[in-house]
């Protein structure tokens, strides 16, 4: 299909040469360091007195508002593509300071904007949104002066976003040392190898029990050893998060979440409600895996175990096309975005050791670039990340002709494009299978993917809203928190599994982000939500990509309701849209019930 080889390693000297040590990337943020203290003082002397008299003022500092944005951008997905893809790169650690130090002075300095945003009178804000040039931004404008009036005096946001750097995303900064120390033994051909938590992570689909059993025994020992570390990082993130919201008079520990995804509770709770509904035939599919397996329940282990003998294996060069082609079923554009993607080297997924776990997609907006983490070791699932993770760089070039500040999208619809572009592949998988045992093992592992976000991430979202209301009372110890993560498997799964996973608070790194609270359930909605996109693809067909993309532009500037009314034609809030994405998923698991009896 293709006459090019793809490369495994990403491509970063387009952007700044010689990595932690680039001198053009030095410059870079020098002259970051120069554009937020001229936008400082652009604030600074801002007088909203005129802003109706005097709008090229007003543009102008939103134009360097967007200009310190996307620089920061730029320095922010550079230093965590460098930490990534070395996590023994102590100079890439000190450049992650730098730039947080900087994106501090420049939040500051935004509170600074939004406080004058709020201090203009209404009707004066209404005749300024109907001016040409500003009233496409009106809902990020209306947005940004609804929160700070619901936030503290200038002041105090200030002292707070200072107070951040080395408390707050300090707190998670020293996660990410932690995990970078962890190493996970493994028994190899006759020596003990000392492997990565990415790498390990991977030997938990090897179709031999036995290996799956030992690295999870291995695994959880090696979280265990510096869980005192961990539990302490855990609480003091909270605990700075309550006590920033108890300053802002916020009770509610998801106000902030809900806000920042741009959802109403009426949709979270409706979204969780149908799916807690639909929990049986999952957890009948988990009993006939563990038949299969021939055990009597599955353990955490078995969870994305392979079924049968086949063990497919893709090589990168077989996934990539394989990936490029299938999209080009759905829409040419697509198609040739990705198969760009792979050519101009903007994938890092060489399995080696030292890389930090798991997979992510990070935008370069000041070049126009993405970039792509994963650890690739063949398996239909590592096809299926690196599907999803190009379903996000390419939402982030539907919206390369957006004005630069409508495109900030929240994590929730961030998941849609990426889900999206999984089910495209993981749909293309199964029907190209080349008998039925490989087709049951595809199908089976489109199901895994409806357990991961229906179960385990319901299992986050139960712990970490379970322990928020505990850190209220003071410190959650490490045993209480193994607790509190056993409780949350247990419901989520229908306590369908042997054997639990709970030092998975401490294993998985969505809990220590700082930039997002409840790294959880926006997965699930984003998952559901590109079911239904999905649905309206399959009966339009090829013509729907110019729909799609129409949708994926307006992500960065509507509510997630007003942007399924608008496109789909469906209310979030009720029942019956989550319904239809989850029957989806329980048809899958009907199927491989059926061929399995």
């Amino acid at each position: 299909m293709t006459t090019s080889t793809y490369s495994l390693n990403w491509d970063l000297d387009v952007f700044f040469k010689n990595g932690s040590n680039s001198e053009e990337f030095s410059s870079f943020l020098e002259k970051l360091k120069i554009e937020i203290e001229d936008f400082g003082k652009e604030v600074i002397n801002w007088d909203t007195s005129f802003v109706l008299n005097n709008k090229s003022n007003f543009l102008s500092l939103l134009k360097s508002l967007q200009n310190n944005m996307q620089m920061l951008s730029q320095a922010g997905a550079f230093v965590s593509c460098l930490q990534a893809q070395n996590t023994n790169d102590v100079k890439a650690n000190e450049l992650r300071g730098k730039v947080s130090t900087y994106r501090a002075k420049f939040n500051t300095i935004v509170t600074n904007f939004d406080d004058k945003l709020k201090s203009i009178e209404d009707n004066v804000w209404n005749e300024l949104l109907q001016i040409e040039e500003i009233k496409e931004l009106a809902f990020i404008l209306n947005e940004r002066r609804q929160l700070a009036m619901e936030k503290l005096p200038k002041e105090l946001e200030a002292l707070m976003n200072a107070l951040s750097v080395d408390g707050y995303h300090g707190w998670g900064e020293l996660y990410d040392t932690l995990v970078s120390q962890v190493k996970i033994p493994f028994e190899e051909n006759g020596e003990t190898v000392q492997l990565s938590v990415g790498q390990a992570h991977n030997k938990f689909s090897h179709p031999d029990r036995s290996v799956r059993s030992k690295i999870f025994k291995n695994w959880e020992e090696a979280w265990n050893e510096k869980s005192e570390l961990f539990a302490a990082t855990l609480n003091h993130l909270a605990g700075f998060r309550l006590a920033t919201y108890e300053q802002r008079g916020w009770d509610e520990v998801l106000k902030e979440p809900l806000s920042y995804n741009r959802m109403q509770r009426e949709t979270l709770e409706s979204m969780w409600k149908v799916i807690s509904d639909y929990k049986e035939p999952l957890t009948k599919y988990l009993k006939r895996k563990a038949e299969m397996l021939g055990v009597e329940k599955l353990s955490w282990y078995d969870l994305d175990a392979p079924i049968g003998k086949v063990n497919s294996q893709f090589s990168y060069q077989e996934g990539a096309e394989f990936i490029v082609e299938h999209f080009g079923q759905f829409g040419n554009q697509l198609a040739e975005f990705t198969k760009k993607a792979f050519e101009d080297r903007w994938i890092e997924a060489e399995d080696r050791p030292g890389k930090r776990p798991g997979g992510f997609c990070t935008s370069f907006p000041v070049s126009g670039q993405s970039r792509i983490f994963m650890t690739y070791s063949g398996t239909p699932s590592n096809v299926s990340t690196l599907a999803h993770e190009l379903g996000h760089a390419f939402h982030s070039y539907a919206l390369r002709d957006v004005h630069p500040l409508k495109r900030g999208y929240a994590m929730n619809v961030a998941e849609t494009a990426s889900t999206f572009a999984e089910m495209i592949v993981a749909d293309a998988s199964v029907k190209n299978a080349k008998n039925e045992d490989e087709r049951l093992t595809l199908l089976e592992d489109k199901i895994q993917r409806s357990v991961a976000l229906l179960m385990n991430i319901h299992a986050r979202f139960i712990f970490e809203t379970r322990f928020y209301e505990e850190r209220k009372k003071g410190i959650v110890s490490k045993d209480r928190l193994n607790e509190l993560m056993l409780e949350a498997q247990k419901e989520a799964y229908g306590d369908s599994l042997e054997e639990y996973h709970p030092l998975f608070w401490a294993s998985k790194l969505h809990f220590f982000i700082t930039g997002v609270p409840f790294y959880n359930f926006p997965y699930t909605f984003g998952y559901l939500f590109s079911l239904g996109i999905y649905s309206q693809a399959q009966k339009e067909g090829k013509g729907y990509e110019e729909k799609y993309i129409s949708l994926l532009q307006d992500t960065g500037s509507m509510k997630v309701e007003d942007l399924a009314m608008k496109h789909l034609n469906v209310d979030l809030t009720q029942h019956n849209f989550w319904e239809e994405g989850v029957k989806l998923c329980v048809k899958d698991v009907e199927e491989f019930l059926k061929a399995t009896e």
